[in-house]
């Protein structure tokens, strides 16, 4: 007879081994998939420098690398240009105010300043005749009225006489009438002469005061003239150190031309350049210091120049109170520029790589240390040895902080034994 035949069932060995070989599956897709979506690298361990996220202090400074330059240095530009007479100094010496270092000589100019003075005097002879011219004017005026007067009191008795006379019958009235005529004239005369002498006592007041300050003018303008020529003399305007004039007699000077610099010799500075990735951190009254013959020695930001050139700025530092005696001019000094005061923070070694990245990624490793992987992350402030950790790192994470410039381009790392 025929029997059914049943169909065999799912076993547990079945369904694992089936479930094992579509993970695989899936494992070795996701595996091409993230191969060929990302670029890695194979490197040998030697090949980079590896450190630790560390926590700690950071110390906010930079070390800078100061030239010492004086304190204050006086400039010897001429005044006019001319040639070269004498030189009675030499590079190099120490001068007291008012040492005449140098003579110039210019034809030209000195025919210009008697040119000048010839015509100063002119004018203002010119305007002396004009000051004599307003006070004979004011005189007459003084003149007019004391004749003017006289003959109005004259008149005035006349009058009162031939009055009286009239009176009595003696007098003729006509003599009388011309009496009181010509008293009336020297009144109206007088009324004018008075109006007149006040609108000229104005007009002389602001013509006088006009020709005072173009006198003083004039005169400011010759003994700027003579000024000038006696600037030819080129004498020390400080006492210090003469440097830098490099003249020979016979040679031309152009005006405003510079023949050398006095600095103070007694008294210096320290002029640093920094990188510009620090110019808005650098502020005035900022400390510096370092360290000679086992004497610390304390300095402070005196002045900041904004201009950048190939990547840096320039400041001076001004000396806290005592300056070291053994320091010469052009001599440099290492020292270091505090930008804030020390903080706890998570810290990683200041390298290479900074350069690479910008600080805005690095390369983290995984816990067994045998790859790398680029990582976003945030960093701070730097010095010389460490660098702040913002975002992006844990406490013992290790990165590489050498060179990236072989594989900045790669997004992994796997590390060889060779």
């Amino acid at each position: 007879m025929d029997r059914k035949i049943a169909k065999p069932g799912w076993s547990i060995p079945l369904i694992t081994g089936a479930v094992a070989l579509l993970a695989a599956a899936f494992a070795g897709i996701w595996l091409l998939v993230e191969q060929s979506s990302s670029r890695s690298l194979v490197i040998a361990n030697s090949r980079v420098m590896i450190a630790p996220v560390t926590e700690g202090l950071f110390e906010d400074y930079i070390p800078i690398r100061g030239r010492v330059t004086p304190r204050k240095t006086v400039y010897l530009d001429v005044i006019e240009g001319g040639r070269v007479e004498q030189r009675l100094v030499d590079d190099g010496a120490v001068v007291e105010a008012g040492d005449l270092l140098v003579v110039l000589n210019n034809a030209s100019l000195q025919l210009d300043v008697t040119r000048n003075e010839a015509m100063v005097t002119e004018q203002l002879n010119n305007m002396r005749s004009i000051e004599l011219q307003l006070e004979q004017n004011r005189l007459q005026h003084k003149r007019n009225l004391v004749e003017m007067d006289y003959q109005i009191k004259r008149l005035t008795r006349t009058v009162g006489r031939l009055s009286n006379l009239d009176s009595a019958g003696v007098a003729a009235k006509s003599q009388l009438e011309d009496a009181a005529d010509e008293l009336e004239y020297y009144n109206n005369r007088r009324a004018v002469t008075l109006e007149s002498q006040a609108t000229d006592a104005r007009m002389q007041e602001t013509q006088l005061g006009f020709l005072q300050t173009a006198s003083a003018q004039l005169e400011a303008n010759v003994a700027l003239a003579r000024h000038n020529l006696d600037a030819l003399n080129v004498r020390a305007p400080v006492s210090g150190k003469l440097s830098g004039l490099d003249v020979e007699v016979g040679q031309s000077i152009q005006r405003g031309g510079r023949l050398g610099q006095i600095d103070d010799p007694e008294s210096f500075k320290l002029r640093v350049e920094a990188d510009e990735f620090y110019l808005n951190r650098v502020d005035l009254g900022q400390p510096a210091q370092f360290d000679r013959n086992g004497r610390r020695y304390d300095l402070t930001v005196a002045k900041i120049y904004p201009q950048v050139n190939n990547g840096q700025f320039e400041l001076d530092l001004r000396f806290d109170g005592d300056e070291p005696d053994d320091i010469r001019r052009g001599q440099t000094i290492q020292a270091t520029l505090t930008l804030g005061d020390a903080t706890p923070a998570l810290l990683i070694p200041n390298g290479a790589f900074f350069q690479d990245t910008g600080g805005n990624w690095l390369f983290v490793l995984n816990d067994t240390g045998s790859e790398a992987v680029k990582r976003n992350v945030r960093l701070g402030r730097r010095n010389a040895r460490h660098i702040e950790v913002l975002d992006g790192l844990e406490l013992k994470e290790r990165v590489i902080v050498s060179p990236y410039s072989s594989f900045k381009e790669m997004d992994r790392l796997s590390f060889s034994a060779e």
